[in-house]
């Protein structure tokens, strides 16, 4: 029986992926490093120094500040954030949902915790939440569970006693890594990824979710 219920943030609670793929197309070209949309793809679910680590290991550039890149692009992430950002289909659906069903909700992700707070406060969502994690604080991000036990246990549930609802398939791995059940809502550049099919379910938005469905879990 489900206990609580934890939401990775990007491409669950918010549509920020564009504003992810733009900003680390727009910062990483000023180490004069090209990215395509499909290069950001590679990386999708990482925590954003991972993302910089992952691109300085295949085109290294010179003088390197450690950090620098990352910073950058969560300034532009925040920016777009607190401007354009916009709740993905569902969301307050989801949280009353779970809210009229009396489950403790958390947020575990990989964006920084001034990205998650920027989100929170972009949406207005603040009350549905008891917990915020985020990754940055876990000494390896997902595909490793760390978040998502963390965020288990603030919540003082065990982690086979959650419900993990994800996007990316870094983020699916990391949640069936933790025991918990997992539904997958995978944008549609990922839908056909085989770490997609790990989930217990596989939704196409969070509209699809009703208080049957999460008892037959």
């Amino acid at each position: 029986m489900i206990e609580a219920v934890i939401f990775d943030m990007d491409g669950i609670i918010i549509d920020s992926e564009p504003f992810w793929r733009q900003a680390e197309i727009d910062v990483f070209k000023g180490v004069d490093i090209h990215l395509t949309e499909a290069d950001c793809l590679k990386t999708l679910g990482f925590r954003i120094d991972e993302v910089e680590d992952y691109w300085f290991e295949r085109q290294p550039w010179p003088n390197r500040q450690r950090g620098e890149i990352s910073e950058k692009i969560v300034d532009q992430m925040v920016h777009y954030i607190s401007t354009e950002g916009k709740a993905m289909d569902g969301v307050y659906h989801a949280l009353d949902l779970f809210k009229s069903m009396n489950l403790p909700m958390a947020v575990a992700s990989s964006s920084h915790m001034r990205l998650i707070h920027a989100v929170i406060k972009r949406l207005n969502i603040e009350p549905y939440f008891e917990i915020l994690c985020s990754a940055e604080n876990e000494e390896f991000g997902k595909p490793h569970p760390a978040v998502f036990i963390s965020a288990a246990k603030a919540l003082n549930v065990a982690p086979n006693k959650c419900l993990i609802i994800e996007d990316s398939p870094s983020g699916v791995i990391a949640a069936r890594a933790s025991k918990a059940k997992v539904i997958a809502i995978p944008e549609a550049l990922n839908k056909d990824r085989a770490e997609m099919g790990i989930a217990d379910i596989t939704l196409s938005s969070l509209l699809d979710l009703n208080s049957k469905l999460i008892d037959s879990i």
